[in-house]
């Protein structure tokens, strides 16, 4: 018998960075999505108006759910729901929105809440009816001490009965009209029984035929949001009566009519349980946002590199990506999307392996954290690369304008990034560190800009400065003043969120380059992890250097030390680019992907096509 040995090759660099950017396991995490959004269906269309927009998301949404072998799988794991928005959100935001709505707010709450096999989940399993979530009210957001729309239990019927008391009460937002087929929701409402509240609880409700708003249900589309078109609804309530099992977690009760055990916390505990799904959905908004800055930037880098313009006194032509002014911004945004990939997929880690109240509320507030920065950091990174493309990239055809304006949703989704700051602020305000002072002392011997571990402990210092900072202006408010106080320290203290962000940013950057073997990808990721935390350090060197933690000769050369690296990860731009790993078929949709750009503004009838008169 002959047994032939076959040499497997080593990765490349490329594929080893794509292991960064996605995990160990992206090929089975990320490779039904990427295969899937190169196939036909989602190719991206021409044109279309928003209404023809529209229904080719829920068209795609079937198609989708065809394609998955377990819908109710896909709901209960929320690494799959993150690749689903990483991948998805590029090539149609509309779909991204009402599936992360269908199966993660709605499919997964029910799954949450119900034991399995007690209710039958059919209907949603095959998109009979899809689903969606009334939280949200227009005068209260997801003030659950301020909603209003009530359901109130009839102990006649054993049911309740949901009302919108006021125009302030009415659900804001959600994709409740027919379009896309028959709609059932869960409706968050005060359950009241017998003049008791019981809390907000959620209400499984069937909302729509295929053609029009049930009886005792109303349903009127919003303006036009910007970005791309999803069927944005307010929806109310006149004395709709829905069976007892609407209600989720019936079962606690105990199924005795008439009677709901509320006991001291229960109203708080079942409010967080019935939004429990807001965390795998910020944790999806994290992926979207970084899925999106990741193909808008490869295509701006693609387009640099074959986007000629003329040399300087008659020398040949070279790509616009020759020039600092146009390489440095896109050698700066790659470095941060490297950031912002480690960053939620730090954040997901953690929360996956949390146990325990602190440790789920510790992970909770970076997943918090983590939505906000990165998807604050993601719009900073499309509008700097549809810029590096200039006007092409303003065209529709080329993908970025869908995803200039959809990243606003990702900002305002599952939690305003303000909001979500300021309660990370509030909980760690006053909560040190162990074992560090809340103002940094001055160093003796500052140490090298090219050492990560003294960068590290520089972004630690700008966290507890800003920290300190605020603490100092709380102290120093009036005691029975509680909101002079917050106000005299939200502005530092929200800095200082800011900070912990980026150093936790630069501790995952500095663990995934320790777990890279030697060579060539750990070098780039080092670059690139430098130039991170270099650019951070130079935005707060007068802080640092007031702080005796930078000296001044250290201040002056940070620039220098920014042009450096800039430089070394700019060589490698193309390279740095397809770690992104993104199908050829979804770039080969976006015409300044590729270097026949000019290609698609080809007219038959033009004259450079026309057959020369002495031809015919």
């Amino acid at each position: 018998m002959t047994v032939t040995l076959t040499d497997t090759a080593p990765p490349s660099t490329a594929e080893l960075l794509t292991g960064v950017l996605l995990g160990p396991e992206h090929r089975r995490e990320h490779g039904f999505w990427q295969r899937l959004i190169s196939t036909e269906p989602f190719r991206r269309p021409a044109g279309g108006t928003p209404e023809e927009r529209l229904e080719l998301a829920y068209d795609r949404l079937r198609i989708l759910n065809l394609s998955l072998d377990s819908g109710a799988r896909l709901a209960s794991d929320p690494r799959a729901l993150a690749a689903l928005h990483a991948w998805l959100g590029p090539v149609d935001p509309a779909l991204t929105t009402v599936a992360g709505i269908h199966y993660n707010l709605f499919l997964g709450s029910l799954l949450d809440h119900e034991c399995a096999g007690r209710r039958d989940l059919s209907d949603y399993l095959t998109m009979r009816r899809i689903g969606t979530f009334l939280c949200t009210e227009v005068a209260h957001g997801n003030n659950a001490a301020a909603m209003e729309t009530t359901a109130t239990y009839d102990r006649e019927r054993d049911g309740f009965v949901l009302h919108t008391p006021n125009p302030g009460a009415q659900k804001f937002m959600p994709n409740t009209s027919p379009a896309g087929g028959a709609k059932s929701g869960l409706v968050a409402a005060r359950l009241v029984a017998d003049g008791a509240d019981h809390g907000v609880r959620l209400f499984l409700v069937q909302l729509t035929d295929e053609t029009r708003a049930l009886p005792g249900i109303r349903v009127r589309r919003l303006p036009a949001r910007m970005g791309s078109p999803v069927d944005h609804c307010l929806t109310s309530f006149d004395q709709l009566f829905v069976e007892r099992d609407a209600l989720l977690g019936s079962a606690e009760e105990g199924g005795v009519p008439g009677e709901f055990r509320t006991g001291p916390g229960d109203r708080r505990r079942r409010f967080l349980t019935s939004i429990g799904r807001v965390t795998p959905g910020r944790i999806s908004m994290s992926a979207c946002a970084a899925g999106s800055a990741r193909a808008t930037l490869a295509v701006a880098v693609r387009y640099g590199g074959h986007r000629m313009i003329s040399g300087s006194r008659g020398a040949p032509p070279v790509p616009v990506n020759a020039h600092r002014t146009h390489h440095g911004p896109l050698a700066s945004a790659m470095a941060t999307v490297f950031a912002m990939s480690l960053l939620y997929r730090r954040a997901q880690e953690r929360w996956e392996a949390c146990t325990g109240e602190d440790g789920r509320t510790e992970a909770g507030r970076l997943v918090d954290v983590a939505k906000a920065w990165i998807t604050w950091r993601a719009r900073e990174v499309i509008v700097e690369s549809r810029e590096r493309c200039g006007a092409q990239a303003l065209l529709e055809n080329n993908g970025m304008t869908e995803l200039v304006t959809g990243v606003e949703g990702a900002i305002t989704a599952e939690g305003d990034n303000i909001a979500l700051y300021a309660k990370a602020a509030a909980d760690m305000l006053f909560a040190a560190e162990p074992g560090r002072d809340d103002v940094p002392g001055p160093a003796a011997r500052p140490g090298d800009l090219a050492d990560p571990r003294f960068l590290g402990g520089l972004l630690a210092s700008v966290q507890d400065i800003w920290f300190a900072r605020a603490r100092t202006r709380a102290l120093r408010a009036p005691d029975a003043d509680a909101l002079g106080r917050w106000n005299a320290a939200s502005g530092p203290a929200l800095r200082g969120v800011e900070a912990w962000a980026y150093r936790q940013a630069a501790e995952a950057y500095a663990e995934a380059r320790a777990a890279l073997p030697p060579g060539d990808a750990r070098d780039r990721l080092a670059e690139l992890e430098r130039l991170f935390a270099v650019e951070w350090v130079s935005r707060n060197s007068g802080d640092l250097l007031a702080a005796g933690l930078l000296s001044g000769d250290q201040v002056e050369a940070l620039p220098d030390a920014v042009e450096e690296l800039v430089a070394a990860v700019a060589a490698h731009a193309p390279e740095l680019a397809d770690s992104f790993a993104l199908p050829e078929r979804l770039l080969a949709d976006w015409p300044i992907a590729g270097p026949g750009y000019a290609d698609a503004y080809d007219d038959p009838a033009g004259p450079w096509n026309a057959v020369p008169a002495d031809a015919r």
